[in-house]
């Protein structure tokens, strides 16, 4: 595969060209954020790896402007900054995947594997494209999602995460579930990135509505099922 490694540590480039060229990777270097964004629009690749602290343009800017210009390649970041927060901004800014710094190569290269593994996968059957609950309706090719026919805006992770929360309507989904699902990766099971998204999508499909759809189970996790809520 051809990857294009936006990175600007020496010691850091030279682990990761040695480790994935080994294994058969065409690896393209770019040591700062104008390079690399130039280098992403100009060619081809099957996946960047970015890392956030870059030079000329920070790694979360150059993410959108990417993700702007090309919706399905996979983005993976690479970066010191582990926090939720950061996690949170950096799926948001269009990435796929998120490594902390620092990280073993067998879990990269993993990582990648699935990432353009998951892009690859065949459309699923058509009368699969369209998942309702109630007045909630999300399309999976048009990727658009509308409850009582209004439009809502959802970022990628957004509609990830409801996707598979209507894919599995009525069945209690535990974090780590959701995260190896949503985000094909195995956070740290301390993290609380799932419960931001959750409480995401509640503002934006259940609030002011009688009828809720997203639900916690204390202690086991979440479910998406209709509710109506009692107003007495």
């Amino acid at each position: 595969m051809k990857l294009l490694l936006i990175e600007d540590e020496p010691s850091v480039i030279s682990l990761i060209q040695r480790s994935l060229s080994a294994t058969g990777h065409e690896v393209t270097v770019a040591m700062d954020g104008q390079s690399g964004l130039q280098m992403a629009l100009q060619h081809e690749f099957d996946l960047i790896l970015l890392d956030l602290m870059i030079p000329v343009i920070n790694g979360m800017e150059v993410c959108r402007k990417i993700r702007s210009s090309n919706a399905s390649i996979p983005i993976l970041m690479l970066t010191a900054l582990g926090t939720t927060e950061n996690i949170v901004s950096g799926l948001d800014a269009g990435a796929d995947d998120y490594m902390t710094k620092p990280f073993k190569l067998a879990e990269l290269e993993a990582r990648i594997r699935t990432l353009t593994r998951r892009g690859k996968e065949p459309e699923k059957e058509k009368n699969n494209d369209i998942l309702k609950i109630g007045d909630l309706v999300l399309d999976k090719i048009t990727k658009t999602v509308t409850r009582d026919s209004q439009p809502i805006d959802m970022t990628a992770t957004e509609f990830r995460l409801l996707e598979f929360l209507l894919s599995n309507q009525n069945k209690v989904l535990n974090r780590m579930e959701i995260l190896e699902n949503v985000w094909d990766i195995n956070f740290n099971l301390g993290t609380n990135v799932v419960d931001v998204y959750i409480n995401y999508l509640r503002k934006k499909i259940d609030k002011n509505h009688r009828v809720k759809f997203i639900h916690t189970v204390f202690g086991m996790g979440y479910v998406m099922r209709q509710t109506y809520e009692d107003t007495n």
